[in-house]
């Protein structure tokens, strides 16, 4: 008994902190769902919630000391149910073949690839000669034709003659997956066009949340032009398309670029002006502020002004997350509460996994609740903090210069795991830029949907320009320093999770214990200083692999899988464009073949037309093969063939030397067989494939 009597005065000492760990243990629930190696069959998925709810029962029936046990494990079941409800709910039809031909659909959303090239999302697809059980809810296609067509408007119906195929895998194993991200936003199938875009209806007479974003963002655009006008229109609307690429990669590289998103930071900064604003006003009435609720009040207000940006601005996943979290705060106000604390984080987080559990995987997500979570915990210490040394007029510099600083460093290590990428100079820039999206450009952006209705919203977007200018000027300046970006190597799976875990703890345990939140904290960066990279990366087509050297990866050619040859570099925490790497000198080029070595094992890889004629001869100078063709010919005895039929089955490849010769792992075996990768592509012939 003694143990559970330790353990009960332990839990003990944490009641009212208890709260924040709910959303910690549906989230870890979630994960273990997303990294099982097979989707759960109909047994599994009756007998888990059948143990759910014998936990839940045995609540009631257990002590103090069991209680929280029991309820970590119930909301750890609960996640995996939640994660594997949502999968299935999602699910839509894949197109399971290559297409080429006509495709007919309403445009959903218009944005650009990162090619630079326009992108639209349409839905209620018609596919030439597919059925419609068969057809993709919706597409997304990039147009890269200079061929003048129809101006593409939300809600207007099109057609045009494009490349379809399924959403793509990862393109390495343990990569980013696509193909599961798509399966949870609906896309079906992804491509290209090079035909004019023609329009079969246009947009309906009624007026609708997408075209009022499209009307307000073109309306932006022309009052505001060039690209501060851009940004003033991605930030009220959503709408990206007018911002050139180079302003974005300079946005990126001085992590400036969430400016751009809007989520927490922008939802909480035009409700906070709109609340404070309001407040103000009503306390400038005679009598108002001891009459009525001015508080609740203008939290009511600053509600409705968020709900109106959701519309506005397209209602996607982080803005969606965004009024989730000021929707809580603004919730605890109208309670009597206090808006900023842990349980209202957490509240937040809640929802926001019940309602999306794929969520968690995303960077938005983990930034968003990290950034939150760190401010409240690092203000939280702070508060009763006395420094009379410090002149009251440098207290709100002091706020925000420390305000960056801690949400900087909760998200740079999520940052780097993503992106690879760490910007040497981004404290710097979002001091220089911040407070003047606070100070100036949201109070600009609500006095100019004030004065809209008169025809006056030229105003705000006067009091707007100067500072967006001073923002992007920043940006420019940042990215042209030298050293300004640094690359990472992505870390393993392991990584983020044992981070997160770790300094969750630090944060929100209660008492000396929290220190030990630091040991998985430490072993995680331990970890990823000791990623290693597979020495040979194989792309899904096998027309493209990359070598490991002391110089870096050296990829087979100089063009073509640009993005595949970009994501591999970046992954190794290479900075080096495709054509440059392809000059690293790992390959010996004989005929139609491409020879190289790793480890001990002479590897060939045959592309470029009639490469299946060529099997022979590359069996004979290599016992491993990579042919970007199709073949049904056995290859000679010793001698391994990887054909592109058997790349469209397993994925890309990874392979790392191993004393008696090569490990190789394929993208499927990462992913496992799961809902979102379980159409496998295949050719078709005809007029539509």
């Amino acid at each position: 008994m003694a143990p559970l009597t330790r353990l009960a005065g332990w839990i003990d000492a944490q009641r009212g902190g208890l709260f924040p760990w709910v959303p910690v243990c549906l989230a870890i629930g979630i994960g273990c769902y997303f990294s099982l190696p097979a989707e759960p069959s109909a047994a599994i998925w009756v007998g888990l919630s059948a143990t759910t709810l014998a936990l839940v029962a045995g609540l009631a029936r257990t002590g103090p000391a069991r209680r929280p046990l029991l309820s970590a494990l119930a909301l750890v079941a609960a996640g995996v149910l939640l994660a594997g409800a949502r999968a299935h709910l999602v699910a839509a039809p894949v197109l399971p073949f290559r297409y080429y031909g006509s495709v007919e659909g309403r445009i959903l959303g218009i944005d650009r690839s990162a090619s630079d090239a326009v992108r639209l999302t349409l839905d209620r697809v018609v596919l030439d000669d597919v059925a419609p059980a068969r057809t993709p809810s919706r597409v997304r296609i990039s147009l890269h034709s200079d061929v003048a067509g129809t101006v593409p408007v939300p809600g207007k119906r099109v057609m045009l003659t494009a490349h379809l195929a399924p959403p793509a895998g990862p393109v390495e194993p343990g990569g980013f997956d696509f193909q599961r991200s798509a399966w949870f936003d609906g896309l079906g199938a992804v491509g290209y066009s090079r035909t004019p875009l023609m329009a079969v209806a246009l947009p309906p007479s009624r007026p609708s949340l997408a075209r009022w974003r499209d009307t307000v963002a073109g309306s932006v655009r022309r009052d505001l032009p060039g690209e501060a006008g851009a940004f003033a229109a991605a930030i009220t609307t959503g709408d990206r398309a007018a911002i050139p690429l180079a302003t974005l990669v300079d946005l990126r590289a001085s992590n400036l670029a969430h400016l751009l998103a809007i989520s927490g930071l922008h939802m909480g900064l035009l409700t906070g002006v709109v609340f404070t604003a309001v407040r103000l006003a009503l306390a400038a009435v005679p009598g108002a502020g001891l009459a009525w609720p001015i508080k609740k009040i203008a939290a009511v207000f600053a509600l409705a002004a968020g709900a109106v940006y959701l519309g506005l601005s397209g209602g996607n996943v982080a803005t969606q997350r965004a009024f989730v979290m000021v929707a809580v705060m603004f919730g605890a106000i109208l309670l009597d509460r206090r808006a900023l604390t842990l349980r209202a984080v957490a509240m937040a987080a809640i929802i926001v996994l019940v309602l999306r559990p794929e969520s968690l995987t995303e960077p938005g997500f983990q930034m968003s609740f990290a950034a939150t979570t760190a401010l409240v915990a690092v203000f939280r210490a702070l508060r009763g903090v006395e420094a009379p040394w410090l002149p009251r007029l440098l207290r709100p510099v002091l706020t925000v210069v420390l305000s960056s600083a801690v949400a900087g460093a909760a998200t740079a290590p999520v940052a780097a795991a993503h992106f690879n990428t760490l910007s040497h100079y981004g404290l710097i820039a979002n001091l220089l830029s911040v407070p003047l999206m606070g100070t100036v450009v949201m109070p600009g952006a609500v006095l100019a949907a004030c004065l809209a209705p008169l025809g006056l919203e030229q105003v705000g977007l006067a009091v707007m320009a100067p500072a967006i200018r001073w923002i992007l000027g920043v940006a420019h300046w940042i990215a042209a320093q030298p050293g300004a970006v640094g690359r990472v190597v992505a870390p393993g799976p392991a990584v983020l999770p044992l981070m997160s875990l770790g300094l969750l703890w630090v944060m929100v345990w209660r008492g000396p214990a929290r220190l030990a939140g630091l040991a998985p904290a430490a072993l995680a960066l331990g970890l990823w200083s000791q990623a290693e990279r597979p020495a040979l990366l194989v792309s899904d087509s096998g027309g493209l692999v990359g070598v490991m050297t002391p110089a870096g990866r050296a990829l087979s050619k100089e063009r073509g899988e640009g993005f595949v040859a970009m994501s591999w570099l970046e992954n190794d925490g290479d900075g080096a464009p495709q054509d440059r790497a392809a000059g690293r000198g790992a390959f010996r080029r004989e005929g139609g073949l491409t020879l190289f070595r790793i480890g001990e094992v002479e590897v060939a890889q045959i592309g470029g037309r009639g490469a299946g004629e060529r099997l022979t001869e590359g069996c004979a100078r290599a016992s491993l093969v990579i042919l970007a063709a199709r073949t049904t010919a056995a290859p000679p005895e010793g001698c391994r063939v990887i054909d592109r039929a058997s790349l469209s089955r397993s994925g890309a490849l990874a392979v790392r030397a191993m004393p008696g010769g090569l490990d190789i792992t394929t993208a499927r075996e990462a992913s496992g067989e799961r809902l979102w990768n379980r159409h496998p592509r295949r050719p078709r012939s005809g007029s539509g494939g």
